[in-house]
């Protein structure tokens, strides 16, 4: 069965990953999000999707709009490893229950080199809902892979007539882990370092704690170096799991 395959990169990491000597202050609410589009082959010359935008829904039930690549997709250029950036933004929340796919009236399928329009039901121009029901650990980078099955999804209706009436299911991975954890006293400015071959690192924030996100599996060296006069404190042998978030509790000072 040939399937149209759309990948979901939801970037869990509360912090952006930097290279040696370079920080960002982390944010432990909030979790930027990217959403990428790819394709494998289907019997159509090209599949054109009008998406207008992305939205999810959390646990707390508020729909967050993504700021989206709005714009006219031929799915069938974005196959054998290929993808493209469609939208991006932050959450707040610890599951995600459901993405909304928005799609406009302007689809289409090419067939054996002619254009036909793909009739697009209301319903899924206002919302194509995807339930999701993925709970979030706190830094972890996350894929989920929506899968469109395109003998289902592009139905032929007889006389030239195509209509889109999408079949969709997700497949949620983890393929990232972190580090957290938190120093005292509060109010201490410090850095949080986490190295291997390449380091990231993140500040504590006004309430001690810290998060390193998006981190790739394997055993890491932490360094929190606080404000002079303190003296840097290092913690070796830090094992990141990917899916988990390693807790190395409270770091006094």
């Amino acid at each position: 069965m040939k399937k149209i395959n759309a990948i979901l990169l939801i970037l869990m990491a509360s912090v952006v990953m930097m290279n040696t000597n370079s920080c960002k202050k982390d944010d432990a609410n909030t979790s930027p999000v990217n959403i990428r589009l790819t394709d494998a082959p289907g019997p159509y010359n090209a599949v054109f999707i009008d998406l207008q935008g992305v939205e999810l829904t959390g646990n707390d039930g508020k729909a967050i709009m993504l700021g989206v690549n709005a714009g006219i997709y031929n799915l069938l250029n974005f196959s054998n490893g290929y993808d493209t950036l469609i939208a991006s933004g932050s959450l707040e929340v610890t599951t995600v229950q459901q993405i909304r796919l928005i799609l406009g009236t302007d689809n289409s399928v090419v067939v054996n080199d002619v254009s036909y329009p793909l009739s697009t039901p209301s319903a899924d121009q206002s919302g194509l809902k995807l339930q999701i029901h993925k709970t979030l650990e706190a830094g972890v980078l996350y894929s989920v892979l929506l899968d469109f099955d395109a003998n289902k999804s592009i139905i032929e209706e007889g006389n030239g007539n195509y209509k889109l009436k999408p079949v969709i299911r997700t497949i949620e991975t983890a393929i990232s882990g972190s580090i957290k954890g938190k120093i005292t006293p509060v109010g201490e400015l410090a850095v949080v370092t986490a190295a291997t071959d390449i380091s990231y690192s993140t500040n504590v924030n006004l309430t001690g704690d810290f998060l390193l996100g998006g981190l790739p599996e394997g055993m890491y060296t932490l360094t929190i170096t606080p404000a002079l006069p303190l003296n840097p404190v290092s913690l070796d042998s830090i094992v990141v799991t990917t899916g988990v978030t390693t807790n190395v509790g409270t770091i006094a000072f």
